[in-house]
């Protein structure tokens, strides 16, 4: 259970960061219905989800290069 929130806690926080800008103490002040609406805010409901490993890397290289 525990490594599962771990997790989930990460995915979030990376969206959080990446998405909406948040800095970490936002993200951890913040509940999980207020997480959820920014990120519904940004793509809708049915496309609101953490970013991918993949789609991390894809903006970092994008922000260096």
């Amino acid at each position: 259970m525990t490594a599962l929130f771990a997790e989930a806690a990460v995915s979030a926080g990376r969206s959080a960061c990446a998405l909406l800008g948040w800095r970490p103490g936002e993200f951890w002040a913040a509940t999980p219905a207020e997480l959820a609406m920014a990120l519904e805010g940004l793509a809708g409901p049915e496309d609101a989800r953490p970013l991918t490993a993949g789609e991390m890397a894809a903006l970092a290289g994008a922000e260096n290069g």
